[in-house]
């Protein structure tokens, strides 16, 4: 059992530590002249095989339940909702904010998820749910700030877009935990990922010319194979199996060290500067998300 979970919080880790890669890649191909429409197409289109591969993958075995004709529409919404429109405006806001403050306003989604419980399901929010929101809260006004005082961007806007990324990410989540104990996480993801993979190429396609696949400088090509493999497909089969092996409470703990692994990879990569003000408001973020995501005794 102990080695169970150690494996398991390796996997999460692991998984952590590749999702943290994903905004980094996403500024480091911007720096290269890409809009976000071409590169969010790359992501896709290289990331499409590998969800064919895990949505087969998960769907072996005699065990699995088929889909009904009312899940294969639930799947299309959520691929709609959560990978392809929450993909896309987290990549428009990336044109304007560090991936630090990125990474910290999508890792709310559970403050966000309880948000959303309570207005449209009438979800109690009890006293450790208002410490959780202020707490969180306040780290991303500290982050924003930091912003603001660092970033040449338009900060606001960069800020809006992740943070309706963040929102549709969240009603993702909600509509997934209706069908994912049939489904398995692992299956929906990939059926999930294919069909956004589609939206996202129809998308490219009606919008931006399409000699745009063609001519972007290499680095954009090997940088978007990265980002599709590394930090896209790979981080969901490691964070998922992590959590069958420890379960979900344990393994928000482990990937609470996301976005501090996004602060440091931002200063390495990006030469984004580490402020006392932005590990101020990760470590306010981090603390609320945990408080929310930890079982009360």
């Amino acid at each position: 059992m102990h080695n169970e979970r150690l494996v398991g919080a390796s996997l999460v880790a692991l998984g952590a530590v590749a999702f943290s890669g994903k905004a980094i890649i996403i500024k480091l191909a911007y720096r290269h002249g890409v809009d976000p429409t071409t590169l969010l197409a790359f992501r896709m289109m290289f990331s499409a095989p590998l969800f064919l591969v895990l949505a087969w993958w998960a769907s072996r075995g005699p065990e699995v339940e088929p889909m009904s004709v009312k899940d294969r529409w639930t799947v299309v919404a959520l691929g709609i909702v959560g990978y392809y429109l929450a993909s896309y405006f987290d990549f428009l806001g990336l044109q304007h904010i560090t991936a630090a403050l990125e990474r910290l306003v999508l890792f709310l989604n559970p403050t966000i998820v309880l948000l959303l419980s309570a207005l449209l399901f009438k979800r109690r929010i009890t006293g450790r749910d208002v410490v959780a929101i202020v707490l969180s809260y306040l780290g991303i006004c500290a982050a924003f700030v930091n912003d603001l005082k660092t970033q040449p961007g338009n900060v606001w806007l960069g800020t809006f877009w992740v943070v309706l990324s963040a929102i549709l990410y969240a009603a993702y989540l909600l509509g997934s935990g209706r069908i994912v104990g049939r489904l398995g996480s692992m299956r929906l993801a990939g059926y999930a990922g294919l069909v956004s993979s589609i939206a996202v190429v129809i998308h490219f396609f009606v919008t931006s010319d399409p000699q745009l696949l063609f001519t972007q400088a290499p680095q954009v090509y090997w940088l978007s194979i990265l980002m599709a493999s590394v930090a896209t497909v790979l981080p969901i089969a490691l964070i998922s199996e992590g959590i069958r092996r420890m379960g979900a409470s344990h393994a928000s703990i482990v990937a609470s060290i996301g976005p501090i692994i996004t602060i440091f990879f931002g200063a390495i990569f990006l030469d984004e500067p580490v402020t006392a003000f932005q590990l101020l408001g990760a470590g306010l973020v981090l603390a609320g998300v945990l408080t929310i995501s930890l079982p009360s005794r």
